[in-house]
């Protein structure tokens, strides 16, 4: 699930000219701490009630007001992890959405981050998730597909994401419905894919709950 699909189209953005008092009230209908600023297509920042609520002149126009995580903002593309990442390490509770051009598209709150995990199909239901690193130029999915099915087990949903630690490097992170991977990891690491986490049901290491658990801590669940 991608970025684009998450957009809330009920929260608007704030302009600048708009009034604080305008701000204060619009996050007190959406019920939410933040809310995104744009002129021109063009995403400025946030105003965030924490800044605002104790300004004396309420009149006054946001372009006034310092705006905040300006940098703070993911591509229309990013999976959803992406979203959530970038609202646990910023704070916030809405992340804006752009365009190749930069140009605004909406955003996405932590709610509805929460619901796309709750329907994220790679974590629901039996099974397990394993997850691969490899060169870039190793990456072929038909072949680790190929692999997997001579186990007898079938890849359900599969999602590439950067390697942190290797700008040259992908992670494959697959959802397998199977529970027992002890012969597909043995197969893969014949073929030199070297395997950094599995989730079964024994285990509670998971790059998605991982993501969950700081989740659940962020939002002091």
């Amino acid at each position: 699930m991608i970025a684009e699909e998450l957009i809330n189209q009920m929260i608007p953005p704030l302009k600048l000219y708009d009034t604080v008092e305008k701000a204060l009230r619009w996050m007190d209908e959406f019920r939410v701490n933040d809310l995104p600023v744009v002129s021109n297509r063009k995403y400025q920042g946030m105003v965030t009630e924490l800044n605002l609520v104790d300004l004396t002149d309420r009149n006054q126009p946001l372009k006034n007001v310092e705006l905040e995580h300006p940098d703070v903002h993911v591509m229309h593309f990013q999976h959803f992890y992406d979203v959530m990442e970038a609202a646990i390490k910023n704070k916030v509770q809405v992340v804006p959405v752009l365009d190749e051009m930069q140009e605004y598209m909406g955003i996405i709150t932590i709610n509805d981050t929460l619901a796309a995990f709750g329907q994220m199909s790679a974590l629901q239901g039996q099974g397990s998730i394993l997850v691969l690193s490899m060169p870039e130029r190793d990456y072929s999915l038909s072949q680790i597909s190929r692999l997997i099915e001579e186990e007898n087990t079938k890849i359900l949903s599969a999602y590439v994401s950067p390697d942190e630690l290797d700008p040259y490097s992908i992670k494959l992170t697959l959802k397998l419905n199977a529970t027992d991977l002890s012969r597909i990891i043995a197969t893969l690491e014949r073929f030199e894919y070297r395997i950094t986490a599995q989730f079964q049901d024994s285990s509670s290491f998971d790059v998605g709950k991982d993501r969950l658990d700081m989740l659940f801590k962020y939002l002091d669940i």
